[in-house]
C-alpha cells in the first residue's frame, strides 16, 4: 500500500466543504444550543474529514479503511443532527436538503473508497 495525500482526494475536499457550510448553518442557531446541538454538528462535520486525513497515514489499507469507517459514521450522525436541527426549525427546509445532498454524495465516496481499497487488500 501506498499511503495517499488527503489533500488530493476529493472525497475529503468535499467535506471541508461541509464542514464550512456546518459552521455557517450552526451559526444562526439560538444561544441556548451552542453547547448542544451545535457544538455536535460541528464535532461530526469536522470528524468527517478529520478521520479521512488520519486513515492515509495509517501503514495499511486495513487500517484506512477503519477511520474510513469512522468517517462514515459521523457523516451519518451529522445528518440526524440536521435533521433534528431542521425539525427544531433552527434549518429551513431548502438548507436542509442542499446539505443533505452533499453529505449523501460525501458518504457514497467514503463507501466506494472503501470498497476500492478493500478489493486490493
Amino acid at each position: 500500500m501506498r499511503r495517499h495525500n488527503f489533500k488530493n482526494l476529493i472525497v475529503w475536499k468535499e467535506s471541508i466543504e461541509i464542514v464550512d457550510l456546518v459552521y455557517e448553518i450552526s451559526a444562526k442557531f439560538p444561544d441556548f444550543e451552542k453547547y448542544g446541538l451545535q457544538s455536535q454538528m460541528n464535532r461530526s462535520a469536522v470528524s468527517i474529514a478529520s478521520n479521512i486525513a488520519e486513515g492515509t497515514s495509517k501503514k495499511s489499507d486495513k487500517f484506512f479503511i477503519k477511520y474510513l469507517e469512522y468517517s462514515l459514521g459521523s457523516a451519518f450522525e451529522l445528518e440526524t443532527q440536521l435533521i433534528i436541527g431542521q425539525r427544531r426549525k433552527y434549518i429551513t427546509l431548502e438548507t436542509f436538503q442542499s446539505i443533505e445532498e452533499k453529505i449523501t454524495l460525501v458518504q457514497k465516496k467514503i463507501v466506494n473508497l472503501i470498497d476500492s481499497l478493500d478489493v486490493k487488500s
